[in-house]
Order: C-alpha cells, then sequence, then structure tokens
C-alpha cells in the first residue's frame, strides 16, 4: 500500500480520537486535498457523466415496452410488468450504490466499476437487437400474437441479464453522481454554500438535458432505425459519460469510506434496548463521549460524526449512551456502550425518514403521467401535418423543454431574489423547495382531471376528438413541481448527511421513485376492486378509455396529494436538525436565540425557519 495514503489513514483516526476537526477530502493518490481541488471545475466532469448516463437509461426505459412486446413476444400485461419491475429495480439499487460507496469503495470507484456494469449491459442489448439467431422469430404480435413464440432458454436468460445488467450499473451510479459532484464543495464553507446550491441546480439541468435528448433524438433513432442501433446509442452516450468521469480524476475531491454505516446504528439499537430499564440522567453531559452542548458555543466547522451535538429528540435512544456504575469504560463493549455522536447520527437518519415518506405520493403522480396520460394521447388527435404525427411517449419531453429555460431562469432571477428576502444562500431553504412541489403537484392531477372529463364528453357526445395539446398542461406543471421538490430533497438528504453518509443518504431520495411506482400499481388494482362492485363498472377496468372513469381516478389522486401536502407541512415543522451541522444556528444561539423554539414555532415558511440554507 502507497505510504502516503496509510499516513492519511492514520491521521484522520488519531484526529478523530483527539476530537480534532479537518478536512477529510483526499486526492487520486490517498493524499490530503490541496486547493487546487474539487470545486465547479472539478464538478463539470460529474456533471458530463449525469447528462450521458441519463441520456442512454432514459432512451431505454421509456422505449422498452416496444422492444419486449414487439421483439420478445412477451405479452403486452407480461411486458408491462418486466418494465415497471426494471425501472423500480433501478432506483432500489441506488441503497446498495450508496452503501458501498459510503462503507467501501468510494464514490469515485464505485461509480467507475458500475459504470462498466451499465456499459456491458447496453452493449449486450445491442448485440441481441442486432443478431436474429438471439431473438425470437419475427412475427406481429399485434396481427398474429397467439402464433407468436416467446423469448424462452437462452434467449430470455440474455435478454434479463443485459436488462439488469444496466439496472444494477445505472441504481448504483445514481446516488453517487449527486454526492461526488457536491462533494467538491465544502458545504462547512459559508463561501462555497452558495456554489453549492447553484450545483443542485446545474446537475438538475444536466438531468434535463438528458432526458429531453433520450425523449426526442435517441426515441426516434429508435424508431426508425431500429432498437439495436438505439441500443447502440446508449451504449456510446454511456461511453461518453465515463471518459467525462475519468477525466476529472486529477482534479476530484473524493472522501475516503468510513467502514460499514450500519454496525454503527445496530449497536446503537441494541445497546438502548439491552439498558431500556435504565433511567437517562437530567444532565446530557453525564452521558458517554458527550464533549460538547449546544451551550458551549463551540462553532461546528465539519459534517464530522465526532462534532454531532446531543438533542432532547428520540430520548429513548440516549440510554445507549449510560454508562453502567459498576463496570468502568473499557469492559463495556460497543455493543452495550455507545457514544452521544453514534447516537445521534442515528436520530439524524430516523428525523428524515418522515419527510422521504411524504413524497412517495409525488412520485404516485408521476407514475401516472408515464402511463395513463400517455394512454391519453393516444385517445386524442396527434396530427400535426398531413405526414407528422406526435408520438404519445414524446409528450414527456414537454416539461424538459421547458425546464431547461426555467432552470437557469429560477438560478439567476429567482434565488437572487429571494436571497435578499430569506437571506439564505439558496434562496428559500430545501424544505421549504420541497413543500412548494408538492403543493404544486396537486394542480397537475386537477389539470389531467378536468381534461379527460372533456376528452371522454368531446368523445362520446360530439364524436370529437381533441387535439393532444390539450393535456400538454399536466405534464408541464408536475414539470415545474418536479423542478422544486426532485432538487430540493437531494439537496436537502445531502447537507444532512455526515460524512460515511452523503450516498446513502442521497439514494434515499430515489428509493421514492421506486416506491412511488409500487404504490401506483397497488392503488389501481385496489381502485378497480372497489369500483368494479358498482353496477357502472370499474374506473378502470376496461382497456376503452371512453368507458373507465380515468378522471375520477385522477380526482382521488388530487386528493391523495392535496392530504399529503398538510402530512408534508406538519412533518416538516416538527423535523430539527442537529444544531453541529449549522454554524449559523451556533451563531444565533450565542445570541440568545432559542434553536428549539424556532425550530417548532416557525409558522412563517413551508419548514422550520432554521433549515440549512
Amino acid at each position: 500500500m502507497d505510504t502516503s495514503v496509510e499516513k492519511t489513514r492514520m491521521k484522520f483516526k488519531q484526529d478523530s480520537l483527539s476530537g480534532v476537526v479537518e478536512e477529510t477530502s483526499v486526492d487520486w493518490r490517498g493524499r490530503i486535498c490541496k486547493s487546487k481541488h474539487g470545486g465547479m471545475a472539478a464538478a463539470v466532469f460529474v456533471l458530463g457523466l449525469q447528462a450521458f448516463e441519463m441520456m442512454g437509461i432514459a432512451a431505454v426505459g421509456n422505449n422498452l415496452i416496444t422492444y419486449v412486446f414487439n421483439d420478445m413476444h412477451f405479452p403486452l400485461s407480461k411486458s408491462a410488468n418486466i418494465v415497471t419491475n426494471f425501472v423500480g429495480t433501478v432506483f432500489l439499487l441506488s441503497l446498495l450504490g450508496g452503501f458501498l460507496s459510503d462503507s467501501y469503495l468510494g464514490s469515485f470507484w464505485t461509480m467507475l466499476i458500475f459504470g462498466f456494469v451499465e456499459l456491458s449491459g447496453f452493449i449486450l442489448l445491442s448485440i441481441q437487437a442486432h443478431l436474429p439467431q438471439l431473438r425470437p422469430p419475427s412475427c406481429d404480435m399485434v396481427s398474429d400474437g397467439v402464433d407468436c413464440i416467446e423469448a424462452k432458454g437462452y434467449k430470455a436468460m440474455i435478454f434479463f441479464l443485459a436488462l439488469y445488467l444496466v439496472a444494477l450499473g445505472s441504481g448504483c451510479l445514481k446516488p453517487n453522481i449527486i454526492s461526488h459532484g457536491a462533494d467538491q464543495f465544502k458545504k462547512e464553507d459559508p463561501k462555497q454554500s452558495k456554489k453549492l446550491s447553484t450545483y443542485f441546480n446545474v446537475a438538475y439541468f444536466a438531468f434535463c438535458m438528458g432526458e429531453l435528448i433520450a425523449l426526442t433524438v435517441l426515441v426516434w433513432v429508435q424508431t426508425h432505425s431500429g432498437m439495436d442501433v438505439g441500443f447502440g446509442v446508449s451504449a456510446a452516450a454511456m461511453a461518453v459519460g465515463l471518459i467525462c468521469l475519468i477525466s476529472g480524476s486529477f482534479s476530484y475531491r473524493n472522501k475516503p469510506p468510513k467502514g460499514s454505516i450500519f454496525t454503527p446504528f445496530a449497536q446503537v439499537f441494541v445497546a438502548a434496548i439491552t439498558k431500556r430499564k435504565q433511567i437517562c440522567p437530567s444532565n446530557s453531559q453525564m452521558l458517554h463521549g458527550c464533549h460538547y452542548n449546544v451551550s458551549s458555543h463551540v462553532p461546528a466547522t465539519s459534517t464530522d460524526v465526532s462534532n454531532l451535538l446531543h438533542t432532547e429528540k428520540f430520548r429513548f435512544l440516549d440510554k445507549a449512551c449510560i454508562r453502567v456504575q459498576d463496570e468502568s469504560e473499557a469492559s463495556e463493549s460497543t455493543w452495550r456502550l455507545c457514544t452521544v455522536a453514534q447516537v445521534e447520527q442515528v436520530k439524524i437518519l430516523m428525523s428524515v425518514i418522515p419527510i422521504f415518506s411524504c413524497t412517495i405520493i409525488f412520485n404516485t403522480i408521476l407514475a401516472q403521467l408515464q402511463t395513463f396520460s400517455v394512454q391519453q394521447g393516444s385517445a386524442m388527435n396527434s396530427q400535426i401535418t398531413k405526414s407528422f404525427k406526435i408520438p404519445p411517449a414524446s409528450l414527456q419531453s414537454i416539461p424538459y423543454i421547458m425546464l431547461i429555460f426555467v432552470v437557469p431562469l429560477y438560478e439567476t432571477v429567482f434565488v437572487p431574489f429571494a436571497r435578499r428576502i430569506t437571506g439564505k444562500d439558496s434562496g428559500i431553504s430545501p424544505l421549504q423547495r420541497v413543500g412548494v412541489g408538492l403543493f404544486i403537484a396537486t394542480f397537475s392531477m386537477v389539470s389531467a382531471a378536468v381534461i379527460e372529463r372533456k376528452r371522454r364528453n368531446s368523445a362520446l357526445d360530439h364524436q370529437e376528438t381533441l387535439s393532444i395539446f390539450w393535456i400538454a398542461p399536466q405534464f408541464l406543471i408536475f414539470g415545474l413541481s418536479e423542478m422544486f421538490t426532485a432538487v430540493g430533497l437531494i439537496e436537502f438528504f445531502y447537507k444532512q448527511s455526515l460524512e460515511g453518509m452523503q450516498s446513502f443518504l442521497t439514494a434515499m431520495t430515489y428509493c421514492s421513485y421506486s416506491f412511488g411506482f409500487y404504490l401506483s400499481s397497488l392503488l389501481v388494482s385496489l381502485v378497480n376492486k372497489i369500483t368494479s362492485s358498482s353496477s357502472n363498472g370499474g374506473w378502470l377496468s376496461d382497456n376503452d378509455l371512453n368507458k373507465d372513469k380515468l378522471d375520477l381516478f385522477y380526482w382521488l389522486l388530487a386528493v391523495l396529494s392535496l392530504v399529503n401536502f398538510f402530512n408534508y407541512l406538519f412533518w416538516s415543522k416538527w423535523y430539527s436538525y442537529n444544531p453541529s451541522l449549522s454554524p449559523t444556528a451556533l451563531h444565533d444561539h450565542s445570541l440568545g436565540q432559542d434553536i428549539e423554539s424556532r425550530n417548532f414555532n416557525s409558522s412563517k415558511h413551508f419548514g422550520p425557519e432554521n433549515t440549512i440554507s
């Protein structure tokens, strides 16, 4: 092992034991970073990977059902399940990517390894789509579906292997792209706080560009040049993204992995349960490892675990820090005696779970825009000219066309204006931003319900077919809400995370997508089961939208979204972060302001007034 790397690790260990707070980022050789490392110049390379990877995966995901149905000859219902399971798996695997990054590999090596895994999946899909001997015999599933041979044996095995190589690679990449780019900025440095907030907006802009190109150019290539060429273009985009990542190797600030993040969590719960009959001391400084307290007025300068201050929330976990009088500190194992900092780390994770859960309904709405809204478009007039029709699936590109203009305006116009009013570097806090997005999302379903009723009435009563552009507003409204919610949530999770938890907490935002899609399937089944008992038939039980009651389903989602928004207001007011994560909070406390009252009594904004800027 390189002696410089070993010396760096030994220094981190000594600093942790002594309570010294220092920057723990290293360069590509494992040495302490210098001023030339990091910053937006380094983050640009990560943003390149963000755009090209999104371009490749979105092109596959958005048109995958066409390939599964027409080329692999799976039945339509089975094809839909294959696509749903693929999307859900991608987002669930983000937890694995976050865990491996924080615990063992680091974000750069995790991205590099799984980037090549994803690339190999794209290449294998392209090869199978190109070679007829790796697919079932050609057949028209619409007219001759009964006689078509479904892919089985080694042909199905190759397909699923390729598909889930893509899922594994993309899932493990996603949280690390965001966290590694954000790691290029010192979030504890007030001078770089503005740049960090800008980075999250620029990262979302890169995401939008990748999605837009995938939904327009790459889908067109797949339609007119074949799926083999389309998958090949996705592979090429992924290769370019990896080149971008590798090109920035020498300028990155890398956070070394801290070891398993789950073992310390398990130790806290085991110790707290073991000592559940113990009585917590009235003075928190009597708890094991409580070196600091809010009243000490020691400003926090790092997100290192050793700096966490004691808080009053989840007091039952504090029992893990009670030292048994008859035993010495050395005689109690780490599974019976934990430090305050270790307990506070668990408290942070438990505190963000309600915020995370409030975004599941939001992503359930997203699932409708990718399924039922596309069906709406299929039942409408998509003719633009005599020779050109808009593919219904391309409607999903509408919000991204808008966002490539709105995101820069948000960063250059809204943020400076709001900053003068609120004094926050990001204009409004991440929790406030999420709240705005959740509120706006409700109107996307309201618009969808109104237009669907108008479309069905026109078709049944007047035999008229509405233009497909009537459903554009629901996509535009949701696109605007996603700009607030998605970016705000990622920024919130990253800023609340500690060293060794950044990628894992960022991965939780992607799990919300997965849970949202699964909840969508559950809601559809539940609604059909309940409404099918009526004499008028189920809301979604027919394959004909003119006979279904899709507008009522949209109204149901609108009501659920509004209820979810008020639920979010409650949890955002309840949420309080550890004071050591914000130097500003400690400074305010030293001026005599009560931090806890600010956390719980704020009524001016969506979230607590002292949310991290």
